[in-house]
């Protein structure tokens, strides 16, 4: 596993759940507003933390916190997730997976393994807007239908999400998405934040009004929709 950040302990990463949160390298989408611009394009990557030195570390955290969360980055990029999760939950840890829900099989065989205990699978934009907003020319809305779908049948315990940036998202649009992906127990949608490593430029957070006219389009779609990121 290519570890290139590790947070040795989050309260909000794994819901109900202490947890370390480790960062991975490398993604398949260049979201404008993406966060981890370090690790998603490998200019300026933190260097490696070698897998010895994390469980070395994780070991000593029994009993001292509940789980990690596995991040990017997207983590399905890494040939070795499933051994490294195995890894993992046989030291008795739990397991919150963030993906962008391109690579449905691969989180298919994690979740029919047992290796993932919640997810979290970011939905970018409606599908009209959703290769603009991933920033590639390739179509990823159907992987990412079927990973919603495969979410959705397997029992566990997840989260769809969206980062909203003012340039790229409104409330139709999220009416859209919701209408395409919905059936979700828990939607959020995020409030893009202004930080040091981001990919693109031009990017600003929405303003509460329009968040919240972004959480009314959504309501009829999901069980629960809240909003992340609305500064107090």
């Amino acid at each position: 596993m290519k570890i290139c950040g590790l947070q040795k302990l989050s309260l909000l990463d794994f819901p109900g759940n202490l947890a370390a949160t480790v960062f991975t390298a490398g993604c398949n989408l260049r979201c404008k507003f993406c966060h981890n611009a370090s690790l998603v394009t490998g200019t300026n990557t933190p260097k490696e933390i070698p897998n010895d030195y994390f469980f070395d570390f994780l070991k000593k955290r029994r009993g001292l916190i509940d789980g990690i969360c596995l991040t990017g980055g997207e983590p399905l990029l890494q040939p070795d997730t499933e051994d490294f999760l195995r890894a993992v939950k046989e030291l008795g840890f739990k397991v919150k997976l963030d993906t962008n829900g391109c690579f449905p099989e691969r989180l298919d065989n994690l979740l029919k393994k047992g290796l993932v205990d919640y997810a979290a699978m970011d939905v970018k934009n409606s599908p009209l807007k959703y290769s603009e907003t991933c920033g590639v020319a390739f179509d990823v809305t159907e992987q990412v239908k079927h990973s919603a779908d495969i979410l959705a049948a397997s029992g566990i315990d997840y989260e769809l999400r969206t980062t909203v940036a003012d340039e790229l998202h409104n409330a139709v649009d999220i009416l859209l998405l919701a209408k395409w992906i919905g059936g979700a127990k828990k939607y959020f949608i995020q409030n893009f934040r202004i930080s040091d490593d981001i990919i693109g430029d031009g990017m600003s957070p929405c303003s509460l009004e329009k968040l919240e006219k972004m959480k009314k389009a959504a309501e009829p779609y999901f069980e629960t929709v809240q909003l992340r990121g609305i500064d107090e």
